[in-house]
């Protein structure tokens, strides 16, 4: 079973999740969001940072699978985002971990099927596939979606080289 710890990163909310999995079988660890307080924008991303670093401490994960920036409409939420993206991923360097990265419609069509699912699409099959109870956070839902997507991408990829 490997450990991955999948993060959907954000300057104000940083969702995060933990799961094993050997690329069938996956099970919750542990998940949540790390919320920002500060005002200052560069307090948050050291936020993010010690937020993520205490989790890779805490829980030890072998791989960690992130969410991909795109843009939308505002060029300056992309900035954001991806400066938050890089405070989670500058945590995960320095703990010497590898980072894979995913795009958001990939992770979709990699859960439900449909690379355009909704949020709540996405919620609803990580309660099945990881038998969880009550309410996520979708921020906490997207990441151990990415989690997911990872584990079972890297067990396909296993496969293939195998079969090479």
């Amino acid at each position: 079973m490997t450990r991955v710890l999948g993060i959907d990163p954000g300057s104000r909310v940083t969702g995060f999740g933990l799961i094993e999995s050997d690329g069938v079988r996956s099970r919750h660890l542990h998940s949540g969001c790390i919320r920002t307080t500060a005002d200052a924008f560069p307090r948050r991303l050291g936020e993010i940072y010690r937020g993520i670093s205490e989790l890779l401490a805490d829980w030890r994960p072998q791989e960690v699978a992130v969410e991909q920036v795109f843009v939308a409409r505002n060029a300056a939420t992309a900035i954001k985002l991806g400066q938050a993206r890089g405070a989670a991923i500058s945590a995960v360097v320095i703990h010497e971990l590898p980072v894979y990265e995913y795009t958001p419609a990939a992770v979709k069509q990699g859960l439900v099927g449909n690379g355009r699912a909704e949020k709540e699409q996405v919620q609803h099959m990580i309660r099945v596939i990881l038998g969880m109870q009550g309410s996520l956070a979708l921020d906490q839902s997207d990441a151990l979606a990415i989690a997911l997507c990872h584990a079972h991408s890297q067990a396909t990829r296993r496969k293939i080289e195998a079969a090479q």
